[in-house]
C-alpha cells in the first residue's frame, strides 16, 4: 500500500526537494500562462515597434516630402516675389510713366485751355463790340421805323413805298421789255404797273395803292368798339377802291379782264384772307385778285416761264429750218461716204488680185528653185555616166513644161 502513489501525495524531487506533481503541474501552467502572457506581449511589443517603426518611416517620410514641398513652397515663394518685385517695378514704372504723361498732358490741356480762354474772351469782346454796334444800328432803325410810320402815314409816301417794292418784284423776276411802270391808257388813267403778256394778249395790270392808314386805324384802336369801326372804315375804303380798278384799268381791248391788287406786307395778306372774308369774294367778283409779295414773285416766274415759252416758239420755225439744213447736209455726207465705200472696195478687190498674182509668182519661183535643185544634184543609182547631156536638157524642159501646165 505504501508502494501506490496517489495523486494528491505524489511529489517530484526537484533541486533536493519534494514537490506534488499538482503543485507542479499548476506551477508549470502558470509558467506555460506567464510565457504565454510574455510572447504575446512581446508579440504586441514587437508589433507595436513594428507600427511604430512604419509610423516613424510614414513620419520621416512624410517629414521629409514636407521638407521637400516646403523647400519647393520657398522657392516658389522666392520666384513669385521675384516676380511680384519685378512687375512692382514695371508697375512702378508704368505709373510713373503715366503720371509723368498725364502730367504733361494736363498742363497742355490747362495751357490750350488757356488759349482758348483767352481766344474766347478776344471773340467775346469782339461779339460784344458788333452786339454794340448792332445796337447802335436798332437805334438808328428805331429812328428809321419812326420816320417810316410817318412816311406811311401819308396816302402819296404810303403808294410809293408800295410801288417800290411791286416795281422790285417786278424788275427782278422779268427782263427789259416785259412790264412798263405808269403806263398811260387809252382812258387816261396810269397803272402802276403793266406786264406785257405772250401772244399778243393785252397786259395785265398790277395796283399798289393799298389803304394802309385804315389798317393801322385797326391796329391802333384800343378797345373794341374803336376796333369795330375802324374795320368798318377798311371795308368802305377796300370796296371803294376795288370799284376804282374795275372801273380805270379795265379797258377792252387794251387790258386783261383781271388785274392785281398788290399788298406790301404777308401778315397783313393773311389777316385780310382770315378777317375780311367779304373782301376777297368781292374782289374775286370783280375779277381782282389780291397777291402778296411771294404770291406776286409765284406768278412773275410763272409769266416769265410763259413768255419763255413763247420766245421758244417763235424760234421753232428758225430750228425746224436749220434742222432741214442739216438732213440736206447729212444725206449729202452719206452719198459721198457710200461713193468713198465703193472706191475702198474696188481698191481692195485690186489689192487682192495683186496679192493673188504675188501667191502664184512665189509659187512659181518655188517650183523653178525645186526643177534647179533636180537638175544639178546627183544622179540616181545605176545611170550610165555616159548618157549625153541633150537627154538631160530635154528632160529639164519636159518637166518645166509640166510645171508650167500645172
Amino acid at each position: 500500500m505504501n508502494s501506490i502513489a496517489q495523486p494528491d501525495s505524489t511529489v517530484i524531487i526537484l533541486f533536493g526537494h519534494p514537490v506534488p506533481i499538482t503543485a507542479l503541474i499548476i506551477g508549470a501552467a502558470i509558467v506555460i500562462a506567464a510565457l504565454g502572457y510574455v510572447l504575446l506581449q512581446s508579440g504586441r511589443a514587437r508589433r507595436q515597434a513594428e507600427e511604430d517603426t512604419l509610423k516613424a518611416g510614414e513620419a520621416d517620410r512624410s517629414m521629409a516630402e514636407l521638407l521637400r514641398l516646403q523647400a519647393e513652397m520657398q522657392g516658389r515663394l522666392a520666384t513669385i516675389a521675384e516676380v511680384f518685385g519685378s512687375r512692382q517695378s514695371e508697375f512702378n514704372q508704368a505709373v510713373n510713366q503715366r503720371l509723368d504723361g498725364m502730367s504733361q498732358r494736363v498742363s497742355s490741356t490747362i495751357h490750350e485751355q488757356g488759349k482758348a480762354t483767352h481766344e474766347n474772351l478776344r471773340r467775346l469782346q469782339e461779339r460784344l463790340a458788333v452786339i454794340d454796334a448792332a445796337q447802335t444800328n436798332i437805334q438808328s432803325l428805331a429812328k428809321d421805323v419812326v420816320g417810316l410810320q410817318a412816311i406811311l402815314s401819308n396816302k402819296q409816301t404810303r403808294g410809293a413805298f408800295g410801288q417800290s417794292r411791286m416795281e422790285t418784284i417786278v424788275a427782278d423776276g422779268l427782263p427789259m421789255g416785259a412790264y412798263a411802270f405808269q403806263q398811260t391808257l387809252s382812258n387816261g388813267s396810269r397803272p402802276d404797273c403793266t406786264i406785257r403778256m405772250p401772244n399778243g394778249l393785252p397786259p395785265l395790270v398790277i395796283d399798289a395803292k393799298f389803304p394802309l392808314e385804315a389798317w393801322n386805324s385797326i391796329r391802333a384802336a384800343g378797345n373794341p368798339e374803336q376796333a369795330k369801326i375802324a374795320a368798318q372804315q377798311f371795308r368802305r375804303d377796300m370796296d371803294v377802291h376795288i370799284k376804282d380798278i374795275s372801273e380805270k384799268y379795265f379797258v377792252q381791248g387794251e387790258t386783261q379782264e383781271t388785274a392785281f391788287l398788290f399788298v406790301p406786307s404777308e401778315s397783313i395778306f393773311a389777316e385780310i384772307h382770315e378777317n375780311f372774308e367779304a373782301i376777297v369774294q368781292k374782289a374775286h367778283r370783280a375779277r381782282i385778285v389780291i397777291v402778296s409779295p411771294s404770291l406776286l414773285m409765284l406768278s412773275i416766274q410763272v409769266i416769265q416761264s410763259v413768255l419763255k415759252d413763247q420766245r421758244m416758239r417763235e424760234q421753232a420755225h428758225l430750228i425746224q429750218g436749220e434742222v432741214a439744213h442739216l438732213m440736206d447736209d447729212l444725206s449729202r455726207l452719206d452719198e459721198r461716204v457710200r461713193k468713198l465705200q465703193g472706191h475702198f472696195l474696188n481698191a481692195q478687190k485690186d489689192v487682192d488680185m495683186i496679192v493673188t498674182s504675188a501667191d502664184k509668182l512665189a509659187r512659181r519661183g518655188q517650183r523653178i528653185e525645186a526643177l534647179e535643185f533636180e537638175a544639178t544634184g546627183d544622179k540616181p543609182t545605176g545611170a550610165s555616166d555616159e548618157m549625153p547631156r541633150a537627154v538631160e536638157s530635154r528632160t529639164g524642159l519636159l518637166k518645166l513644161r509640166v510645171v508650167d501646165e500645172d
